[in-house]
């Protein structure tokens, strides 16, 4: 075995050791929605496949899951596009405007700040903000919280992109007569494709796995997916089957968005630290 054989092979054995932390949580999810209640809480390793779990969740009278997934899927765009909007015109203000230099560090400093405080640490905040303006338990008052949580990382996200256009390119089209808004629009959007891409994916699956604030602010005709598969655990029973049937059902969005995304998520990450 050659020397640049022995190198690799830890490296890989490493790999397959993370790729299997990471997916056995997720396989054992999905493998306890296919199974009985007593099959699970009895540990057994061989069991027979069972449907009932995912259509109870799906089509029981009692159940509002597909109302909490339509939920989710509404909170999860509107509030991408609002955050992914502001972002970039906050980002294209920093990078092109003449802000003295303190004021753009600070600004990105407290940016990260807010990123790293625990959104549960601002539900409570939040839902006395929202109830004195008659916002709790609307769409309106859930999707404004999920973009200003969002908002800290895409504005540092499209900061990086936006800085890294040409310069050169905005003072040819100055020359040609074009503004700000035009300069914005078929100048920089253009150029930062992949990472308005990436920036939106992130965010949308952000919002569609936010817990603590959804929790807060809805209630049973506004809750979300988390928010629906929380309610499963109750005082007295945890359904332990149903839950992970719910759970299985949330991942698929995320991963259908990731799968098809995926290039997208790459080329943007990339793009913005190689440059």
């Amino acid at each position: 075995m050659s020397r640049r054989t022995n190198s690799i092979v830890p490296v890989h054995l490493a790999l397959a050791a993370g790729a299997v932390l990471v997916l056995a949580p997720i396989i054992w999810t999905v493998a306890a929605g296919f199974r009985t209640q007593i099959s699970l809480l009895m540990g057994d390793v061989l069991f027979t496949p069972i449907w009932s779990n995912f259509s109870e969740v799906l089509w029981s009278k009692t159940s509002d899951f597909l109302l909490n997934y339509r939920n989710s899927i509404i909170v999860g765009l509107v509030s991408t596009v609002l955050c992914v909007v502001v972002a970039t015109l906050a980002a294209f203000s920093l990078n092109r405007m003449r802000w003295p230099g303190w004021v753009v560090h600070l600004f990105l400093a407290w940016t990260m700040i807010f990123h790293m405080i625990p959104p549960v640490a601002l539900a409570s905040a939040w839902f006395s903000m929202a109830r004195a303006v008659g916002l709790e338990n609307t769409f309106t008052g859930l999707i404004l919280a999920h973009a200003t949580l969002n908002l800290p990382m895409a504005i540092w996200l499209m900061a990086v992109f936006v800085r890294d256009v040409p310069k050169e390119l905005e003072e040819a089209a100055i020359m040609d007569g074009a503004d700000t808004p035009h300069i914005l629009w078929y100048v920089i959007l253009p150029l930062i494709t992949p990472g308005l891409a990436a920036t939106s994916i992130l965010t949308f699956i952000f919002s569609w796995n936010e817990f603590a604030v959804a929790l807060t602010l809805t209630m049973k005709q506004t809750a979300t997916v988390p928010v629906a598969i929380a309610k499963f655990a109750q005082d007295f029973e945890i359904q332990y089957t149903q839950m992970a049937a719910s759970a299985a059902l949330a991942m698929v969005p995320a991963i259908l968005v990731l799968l098809v995304a995926q290039r997208y998520i790459v080329k943007g990450l990339t793009q913005g630290a190689v440059k």
